[in-house]
C-alpha cells in the first residue's frame, strides 16, 4: 500500500478532538437559534380588563306638572319592563263635555335608562269602549265616532281622527326615539264633535294605548 494513502495515528488523534469540538459548537448555535435566547430585546402587552355589559331601556311617563309618574318597571322589575299606568288619563277624564268642547292633556315620555332607543311607537288598543256616564244616559251607540282626537309632539301631528278610527290601528312610529335621559313631549286634544245631539249625553268612550321603546 502506498505511503501517500496512509494517515498517521498521531494525525488522527489530533484531528478527532477538533472535529468533536466543532460539532458541539454547531449544535449549541443551532439550539440557541431555535429557542431565541440570543434575542436581546422583547416587548409584550397583556389586556387584563376585557368586559362587556348590557345597558338599560326604561320608559317613564309623567303628567304636565310631574305630580304623577309611571315607569315601565312598575310591573315588577326591569326583567319584565312592562307596566300598566291607569293614573294618567290621555283623554283628560272630563265628565262634563258638551259639543265642541276640547280637552287638552299634555304628557311627557322619557327614556330613563342608559341605552338610547332606536325606535319609539304608540300602538292603539283594539277596541273603543262606550259606557254610561252617570244616571242619565243617551241612546246613541257610536260615541267613539263623535269623539275627535289629535295627538301632537311639538309641531308634529302624530294622529288626527276619531276614536273609532284610532282604535285597532297599526303601531304609529313616533318622530323621535329618545336617547338615554331624553324626553319627548306629547299633547292629546279630545273634542266632542259639534254635531253630537241629545242622544250622546251621559256617555263615555275609552281606548287603551301602548307606548314602546326598542333598542
Amino acid at each position: 500500500m502506498s505511503n501517500q494513502l496512509r494517515t498517521s495515528p498521531l494525525k488522527r488523534i489530533r484531528f478527532a478532538p477538533v472535529a468533536l469540538l466543532a460539532g458541539i459548537f454547531a449544535a449549541v448555535l443551532l439550539s440557541l437559534s431555535l429557542t431565541g435566547t440570543l434575542s436581546g430585546f422583547a416587548a409584550s402587552i397583556t389586556n387584563s380588563s376585557n368586559t362587556a355589559a348590557s345597558g338599560t331601556l326604561i320608559m317613564q311617563e309623567q303628567n304636565a306638572n310631574a305630580s304623577v309618574t309611571c315607569l315601565s318597571t312598575d310591573g315588577g322589575s326591569v326583567s319584565t319592563n312592562s307596566a300598566t299606568c291607569s293614573t294618567i288619563n290621555k283623554f283628560g277624564g272630563s265628565t262634563t263635555m258638551t259639543p265642541g268642547t276640547k280637552v287638552d292633556t299634555p304628557i311627557t315620555i322619557k327614556n330613563t335608562g342608559t341605552s338610547a332607543a332606536s325606535t319609539f311607537t304608540l300602538t292603539p288598543g283594539s277596541t273603543c269602549t262606550q259606557t254610561a256616564n252617570g244616571p242619565s244616559n243617551g241612546t246613541a251607540t257610536d260615541l267613539c265616532s263623535k269623539m275627535n282626537l289629535v295627538i301632537t309632539s311639538g309641531s308634529t301631528t302624530v294622529f288626527s281622527g276619531t276614536l273609532a278610527s284610532f282604535k285597532g290601528g297599526a303601531a304609529i312610529s313616533l318622530p323621535t326615539a329618545p336617547a338615554a335621559g331624553a324626553s319627548v313631549p306629547f299633547n292629546f286634544a279630545v273634542t266632542l264633535d259639534s254635531s253630537a245631539g241629545n242622544t250622546y249625553q251621559g256617555l263615555a268612550a275609552s281606548v287603551p294605548m301602548t307606548w314602546t321603546f326598542t333598542a
